[in-house]
């Protein structure tokens, strides 16, 4: 068992007792999501290990330019774009006191550090993507930042220790971006000990439940024309949590299909209330085009709660298919599975059973000490 006295043996031995990490956004964010989460849980467990943590992130408006969150330091200064240039010169000049170790976050675009920083280094990769310039981009500057993340960037990173969340996303830097495999480590993300099963919450209709930023990436339009389309043969209730620009598209199609009845879109609910929510449903739906993981899938399954979702890279790592979830590539694949999960309530409690089993070995100790375990080895491997 990994406890946060292990965590600080760890960054003691290696001499990490200053660590930067470089993150586009950080949990404060309005756009924040699983990345800023993992980000979040990671440094808070190494600073109550003694480990100092900044972090450096952009503005986001409503929060103050500097703050401490959960024992380590956040500083916000530069938009969207200017981050990643002012945070690399702020590194450059001390601007953020002195480190013995450097994180960045290469959430689509990285910040180069292979060019500037001396010290012992490491990137976290928690997807790829590929597929999502063309939707958050006009066309010519989305084929620029895809060529530049798959072809132009990784080749500074070939000798820098990459950590990513699922196998399924490590083949994907090996085949696309060409990476050293054996200098890419595969951590999985943990899981908040507040998600736990409750079978006497349970609803006792059936609820679907959705989570995340309503983004298009999301696809939560497609979720919505999915449980449509199982309500034709079995009843279910959608509930939707987020916030987001989708959202009043989202209201527009729910409004169109008639389903103010059975679709509701709650909004950004605290971590208590989504606990609250996993417990009562049926069963989790995502139909997200691109995840490094899918946290929400396995929040849900430490309530044992199974899932229906998207057959891509990160979801076939979170759900064993057929076992603690189905994995579904068209629609009809999507009505099949909830169908049967709605109706047959021995499949739904042995998937859910098997869910909650498996989310129990995830705990974000291990992922804080094993994520530390990669930034220490290339301490150890500068300084055998």
């Amino acid at each position: 068992m990994v406890t946060v006295a292990k965590i600080g043996d760890l960054a003691a031995d290696a001499g990490l007792r200053r660590i930067h990490l470089l993150a586009w956004r950080d949990l404060d964010d309005i756009e924040a999501g699983g990345s800023e989460l993992h980000a979040d849980r990671v440094a808070r467990l190494w600073a109550e290990a003694g480990v100092d943590v900044t972090m450096r992130t952009s503005f986001s408006a409503g929060s103050p330019p500097a703050a401490v969150r959960s024992g380590y330091r956040v500083i916000r200064r530069g938009g969207r774009y200017m981050v990643f240039p002012r945070a690399v010169l702020a590194e450059m000049a001390g601007g953020h006191g002195p480190r013995d170790g450097l994180v960045e976050i290469w959430n689509g675009m990285p910040f180069l550090s292979p060019l500037w920083a001396r010290r012992p280094r490491a990137a976290w990769i928690h997807q790829p993507h590929t597929d999502l310039w063309d939707r958050v981009l006009p066309p010519g500057r989305a084929a620029a930042g895809r060529a530049f993340e798959r072809d132009v960037a990784p080749r500074l990173y070939r000798s820098t220790p990459v950590v990513t969340l699922s196998e399924s996303v490590r083949r994907h830097l090996v085949e696309q971006f060409r990476l050293r495999p054996e200098r890419i480590h595969v951590v999985p993300p943990g899981i908040d000990d507040r998600f736990g099963p409750s079978p006497e919450a349970r609803d006792p209709e059936p609820l679907l439940v959705a989570v995340g930023r309503l983004t298009a990436s999301k696809q939560f339009d497609r979720v919505i024309r999915v449980v449509a389309q199982l309500r034709e043969r079995a009843a279910a209730r959608l509930v939707i949590a987020g916030s987001g620009t989708e959202r009043d598209r989202l209201e527009s199609l729910v409004s169109e299909l008639g389903a103010e009845d059975w679709c509701v879109l709650a909004g950004r609910i605290d971590d208590d209330a989504l606990a609250a929510l996993y417990q009562r449903a049926w069963a989790l739906v995502s139909a997200s085009t691109a995840e490094g993981w899918g946290m929400t899938i396995t929040e849900a399954a430490a309530c044992g709660t199974p899932s229906v979702v998207s057959d891509i890279a990160g979801h076939a790592d979170a759900v064993a298919d057929g076992e603690t979830g189905h994995l579904a590539a068209r629609d009809g694949d999507f009505v099949g599975a909830l169908e049967r999960l709605v109706v047959d309530q021995r499949h739904r409690e042995r998937l859910g059973e098997a869910a909650r089993t498996r989310a129990a070995r995830l705990t974000w100790e291990r992922t804080a000490y094993d994520t530390l375990a990669v930034l220490a080895g290339e301490v150890r491997r500068r300084h055998p």
